[in-house]
């Protein structure tokens, strides 16, 4: 056991993050998100939701402070008469972090492609739509 690290970062995902550096980006992806097809370094946390692990991640994570949009989510699809709930939520999270909160969007495939490249995806069990959001990591100040 360790001190001050939230309950919902399992092991791996705490030396993933330890892992990576400045500019590296990692993907909370949700239930319905293509985890396995988009990343060969996939974390499972199928019982978690987004706004848990956000929260928990953020304890230990800081955002780029050098780049426009260090948070990312995913456009809605147009013709999709929705609008995501969950991101207000996000929202909120980071805000009461005290990390710089300017959200960034892309379309779904653009997402996709961006998540490709990222450190890891972390398929979370959040059942949200459109509750997908990559994390730009900063530097710790």
């Amino acid at each position: 056991m360790l001190k001050k690290i939230p309950k919902a970062l399992s092991p791996q995902l705490v030396k993933t993050l330890m892992e990576m550096g400045h500019g590296d980006e990692i993907v909370l992806g949700d239930a319905n998100f293509p985890s396995c097809s988009m990343s060969p370094n996939v974390i499972r946390a199928d019982g978690l939701s987004g706004t848990c692990l956000l929260k928990a991640i953020l304890e230990l994570f800081p955002l780029d402070t050098y780049t426009e949009h260090p948070v990312i989510l995913m456009e809605v699809v147009p013709g999709d008469d929705y609008k995501p709930e969950i991101w207000e939520d996000y929202r909120e999270i980071l805000l009461a972090s005290g990390e710089p909160c300017s959200i960034g969007y892309l379309e779904r495939f653009a997402f996709y492609d961006r998540a490709k490249t990222s450190f890891a995806v972390i398929a979370t069990g959040e059942e949200a739509l459109y509750a997908n959001i990559i994390l730009k990591k900063g530097v710790v100040r």
